[in-house]
């Protein structure tokens, strides 16, 4: 227990920080906070405050933050209109319960509710995006306030806020508590080791024995339990297939590994999901509940740490509730290991899946001219390092993410999952090379999304993090166009961009700049660019008519695009051109071939 006797409220929380292992708070200063900052800047070698453009970034690196170390993410921001600019990135937090801290400034406690200068009701506003939501009123408030709101970020997987008078940070602990508090009453000890009860496990363990077809579906709650689900695939002869943010749970290179799954999936793990006869969730809440096996049609089994998400997407017969690494490593020792004759579900799939990925190497090495997306997405994938950590943002680029960067057992991997915000490639980026400074870190992003917070490329120069930021540029919101086409029939209506010299961007911010326009450069510039010591953008001019296909066409996805066309699709010549020869390509697939990446796939895969 620490003597706090004078210590201002913003040294307090300061200190209580510290005792909870934050290292890195993401903020923008401002006279609402000014007093918090001061504590940071007395304790510069302990707690490193990275300056952002715009308080949203601070949310989205908090965010990142927390998602990469497992640790807790620290945002800080004044109060009025600095607190309302956190609020996406907290959501993104929520959504994808990841544990965040936020805190704000507020204005003098004895002007509340007064319409007193950048008086907003922050306590109201947060009250949604929260687990833990306070104002702290009093230097002896101020350390349990900061515990409680770690512990509950932490436990409930979720953000907590705490808000502070612009005064109370001023104040001094005197030690005038109220009668029923108890000094050094509260503590920095958190554990969250569970593990469910041994009769649960074997009820689960005797289902699986018992599947025949079972697919095994993983979320970022099993990413610290890659070795125990490679595991239990060898033992149960079950397929993976993975939750976007479940991505890096095994190598894509895994013959267990069916990719992901919905828009931006695969087919073997589309088919995988219809013929299953048995379901093991592990640390997902994946939302599409269409693409999983129709209610009735598979036992189910689901482990998760969140209590309430058993069940919630597919009507389990057990639920887990615990630590996936932890819970699976009691659960293998009580499955049966199958035999080889008993494989012929996996080696069906594992046989669909190698002619999938012929495809995706065919797609990804094209020389087409305007360039394909997939192109550019497959050199990039070439060129990552066996423990990259990539950022991707929201969009068209997600889809090409997805499918054709592939990742390793070492590497992360991560986006805004559920909230699937625009706008978070680029901060997740800096965030992760701050964490990991040793580590190459990537954001592969849209045109779109990165011009919403570009200014956070001269953060990445200001704190000389050489990441490396991949722009799909085709001046287009590409996902809203084929949105409003293939989902509503409708002509696509206010998605287009002026285009911005995006290279030219980064060298006046003190950066490195590269722009790709020719298919035959796509493999040089991107493995010159990579090798760069500075922050660099690589800009590359796609295809903006080559569409995000879906794994499995269906009639209404044709009919609607038709249906767009018909009612005065404005480039309606161009897109049919372009899927017409798709399908021609992908019709003569295995007669041709491309060698315009061969000499830089470093992987040789």
């Amino acid at each position: 227990m620490k003597d706090y006797e004078n210590f201002k409220t913003a040294d307090i929380v300061a200190e209580a920080l510290i005792d909870w292992d934050v290292d890195v708070v993401f903020g923008l200063p401002g006279d609402g906070i000014n007093g918090f900052i001061e504590a940071l800047r007395q304790r510069q070698n302990k707690i490193k405050f990275v300056l952002v453009r715009h308080e949203e970034s601070a949310a989205f690196m908090a965010c990142a933050y927390a998602k990469y170390t497992k640790k807790l993410g620290v945002c800080v921001a004044t109060s009025g209109p600095g607190a309302i600019h956190l609020l996406n990135g907290l959501y993104d937090a929520k959504l994808d319960s990841a544990p965040v801290l936020a805190i704000t400034g507020t204005t003098y406690s004895d002007l509340m509710g007064s319409n007193y200068q950048q008086d907003v009701n922050l306590l109201q506003l947060f009250s949604d995006v929260t687990v833990y939501n306070n104002r702290i009123n009093s230097p002896e408030h101020a350390e349990m306030a900061v515990d409680i709101a770690c512990r509950n970020a932490l436990g409930r997987r979720g953000v907590s806020h705490l808000t502070i008078p612009i005064d109370v940070q001023e104040q001094k602990l005197k030690d005038k508590y109220s009668p029923h508090k108890v000094k050094g009453h509260t503590s920095d000890i958190f554990n969250h080791d569970v593990i469910p009860s041994p009769e649960l496990l074997s009820r689960a363990a005797n289902i699986l024995n018992d599947g025949k077809k079972i697919v095994i579906l993983v979320g970022q709650g099993a990413l610290d339990a890659g070795d125990e689900v490679a595991t239990l695939c060898e033992r149960l002869n079950a397929p993976v297939v993975k939750a976007l943010l479940g991505k890096a749970v095994i190598s894509d290179y895994s013959p267990y590994s069916l990719g992901g799954l919905g828009m931006l999936g695969t087919s073997p793990a589309s088919d995988a999901m219809n013929e299953a006869d048995t379901i093991l969730m592990v640390g997902t809440s994946f939302p599409y509940i269409d693409y999983l096996p129709n209610p009735g049609q598979a036992r189910g089994i689901q482990i998760d740490i969140i209590p309430e998400r058993i069940g919630l997407r597919y009507p389990v017969d057990i639920g887990l509730v615990g630590d996936s690494k932890q819970t699976l490593n009691s659960l293998i020792p009580m499955l049966n290991k199958r035999q080889k004759k008993d494989n012929e579900f996996l080696a069906s799939k594992q046989k669909a899946m190698k002619k999938w990925e012929s495809l995706l190497k065919e797609q990804g090495s094209r020389t087409d001219k305007p360039i394909k997306p997939q192109v550019i997405a497959t050199a990039v994938s070439n060129e990552l390092d066996d423990d990259a950590i990539i950022s991707v943002d929201s969009g068209t680029n997600t889809i090409w993410a997805a499918r054709y960067i592939f990742v390793h057992d070492k590497m992360k991997f991560s986006l805004s999952g559920t909230l699937a915000t625009m706008g978070c490639g680029l901060p997740y980026a800096i965030a992760a090379k701050i964490a990991f400074p040793d580590r190459q870190s990537v954001a592969f992003v849209g045109d779109g999304g990165f011009t919403m917070l570009m200014g956070e490329f001269a953060t990445a120069v200001q704190y000389d993090l050489p990441i490396k930021v991949v722009i799909i540029k085709n001046n287009t919101l590409g996902m809203i166009r084929w949105e409003q086409m293939a989902f509503l029939g409708n002509p696509e209506y206010a998605v287009e961009f002026t285009p911005i010299n995006f290279a030219r961007f980064a060298d006046e911010c003190g950066g490195k700049g590269f722009t790709i326009t020719e298919p035959g450069d796509v493999g040089p510039i991107i493995h010159q660019a990579m090798r760069e010591k500075k922050p660099t953008i690589i800009e590359a001019y796609v295809d903006p008519f080559d569409p995000p296909m879906p794994p499995k066409v269906e009639p209404e996805f044709v009919k609607n695009i038709a249906e767009s066309f018909a009612k005065g699709q404005p480039y309606a010549s161009r897109i049919g051109l372009t899927l017409y020869r798709n399908q021609i390509h992908e019709r003569l697939r295995g007669i041709h071939h491309h060698n315009s990446l061969k000499n830089h796939d470093h992987k040789g895969s």
